[in-house]
């Protein structure tokens, strides 16, 4: 069969599909089925208990929603004050980390301990670098990640498991080695496809997450004080978000069904892979990139705001009609997590001498509120979300575009690690969603009378 002849087939195959499984929207209503198990105002359909976090955008005053600035809970604490504690212990990312997965936070000791038990788990099996992130290189580090993780499955001698014991051993492990498999991961896609110099480091125990992730992917392996606390706090406040998220409900959907934690977490990059999920920060930066290109004085608001409409008019970047980075499911008035990083990025940008650059996303974000409401014709604040900072703040790291990501991920593995062992103590039933039929039942027709 020809090139030519298989595309053609190939594109018959796309209208049968496009005939076959459009479905009329007006039966999400008819029917009363939350699509995208959300309700008609867009807030989420309750799936789930959980204790690991909660998420606070409105409180109820007289039976009224009415919007609050953001707050963000793990294990009751709210996160601003826990960022806040942190200044003192310098880096807080294992701190969170032990809270999500035990339920309160460390004394000194057991966060020592905690720390200590992290560092002796964070070197790969033997030869794992060569024999399966060097030898098959990958352009897509969530990739390289769901494939390490895959097969450390099978260095793994009892891998299904499903005692408590082990796996929170599994976790740990994972929690432990992301930053090294995505680093590594980079570094082969760096040479291999860049054809660049292979520069391999080794993590160091005594180093905290945050600390082993720069010096693993920099040549020379040396960062500032100041870049490694940035990173940390980025580590903490991407670290959970409720149990509402799509990666997370991913963790509990195959958690309920026995299988084993390498199983699960592949699936949760999957899905946090996407771009209306983990990716949403690349969007951010690439939308910024054409910005810069568009608007060439970046203290006139009035461009900015012509630049902005066009957006919104789907008339420029991408034409998705979207402002990428403002907006949120849950938050109006505020992101938490976006206030945080707005001060660490300030920060970073007067170390970085790049102040004129965060005024310009200052402005924008300002802008960007105001016009996004005029255009939907609501009084609702539009708010930042964490996702607006966080791509501005990783370019000021020096790290990679291909990294963003699994940073995220490397951050958020903690947060689905304490979900998966909340799903297996409280032995729930095995997640089943029902769909509603809506197609049409259909007599058996045979092939010889049969006319396409």
């Amino acid at each position: 069969m020809s090139d030519l002849k298989f595309d053609q087939i190939l594109d018959e195959y796309v209208r049968f599909c496009n005939d076959s499984g459009k479905i009329d929207l007006n039966l999400y209503e008819e029917y009363n089925v939350k699509r995208g198990l959300r309700d008609s105002n867009g807030r989420g359909v309750l799936t789930g208990l959980t204790e690991v976090s909660d998420v606070m955008g409105f409180s109820v005053v007289d039976g009224h929603r009415v919007p609050i600035p953001g707050e963000l809970y793990f294990q009751g604490y709210e996160v601003q004050q826990l960022v806040q504690g942190f200044r003192n212990s310098q880096y807080g990312f294992e701190e969170t980390t032990y809270l999500l997965l035990f339920g309160d936070l460390p004394s000194q000791e057991q966060l020592d301990c905690f720390k200590e038990v992290l560092g002796e788990l964070r070197q790969l099996p033997e030869s794992f670098n060569r024999d399966v992130i060097m030898k098959a290189p990958s352009r897509d580090m969530m990739n390289v990640l769901q494939k390490c993780v895959l097969t450390l499955y099978t260095y793994d001698p009892d891998p299904n498991n499903l005692d408590i014991k082990n796996v929170l051993m599994q976790c740990l492990q994972l929690i432990a080695q992301f930053p090294v498999m995505a680093a590594y991961g980079y570094q082969a896609y760096r040479h291999y496809y860049l054809d660049k110099s292979l520069v391999i480091h080794r993590p160091k125990k005594e180093l905290s997450t945050a600390e082993n992730i720069l010096r693993l992917l920099r040549t020379d392996g040396k960062y500032t004080a100041l870049e490694a606390k940035v990173l940390d706090v980025c580590l903490v406040i991407h670290a959970e978000h409720g149990g509402g998220n799509n990666s997370t409900f991913t963790t509990h959907v195959l958690t309920s069904t026995g299988t084993d934690t390498y199983s699960t977490v592949a699936a949760s990059l999957g899905s946090l892979k996407g771009p209306k999920h983990g990716g949403a920060n690349i969007k951010v930066q690439q939308m910024f990139d054409d910005m810069k290109m568009h608007v060439k004085d970046w203290e006139n608001e009035d461009e900015i705001s012509e630049y902005l409409q066009g957006l919104l008019d789907k008339k420029g970047f991408d034409h998705s009609g979207l402002i990428y980075g403002m907006g949120h499911a849950v938050y109006s008035e505020s992101d938490p997590r976006a206030v945080i990083l707005k001060k660490y990025a300030k920060k970073l940008s007067e170390e970085k001498g790049l102040q004129d650059e965060f005024a310009l996303y200052d402005r924008v974000e300002r802008i960007a509120a105001k016009l996004i409401s005029e255009h939907r014709r609501t009084f609702k604040t539009v708010c930042a979300n964490v996702d607006f900072y966080s791509g501005f703040v990783y370019t000021m790291l020096k790290l990679p575009i291909e990294i963003f990501t699994p940073i995220f991920a490397i951050s958020r593995i903690s947060g689905w690690s304490a979900h998966r062992i909340e799903e297996l103590v409280n032995k729930g039933k095995i997640i089943r969603p029902a769909y509603k039929f809506v197609g049409h039942h259909k007599e058996y027709i045979p092939i010889e009378k049969r006319d396409w």
